[in-house]
């Protein structure tokens, strides 16, 4: 059964996916990686829709 601290959001899960591939790809240490998906996330969210 899922407690509460088990229960992830989209957002958090897709600064788990950035921070994974820039980890796989680079010699980043995960905090790093971490804090670097934030920031590419939120570049990306705001991108205008008609650029994207």
């Amino acid at each position: 059964m899922s407690t509460i601290s088990d229960i992830r959001t989209p957002y958090e899960q897709r600064v788990d996916l950035v921070a994974e591939v820039v980890t796989t790809n680079s010699p980043l240490p995960k905090a790093a990686a971490d804090e670097l998906a934030v920031l590419i996330l939120h570049a990306l969210d705001h991108i205008p829709e008609k650029v994207r």
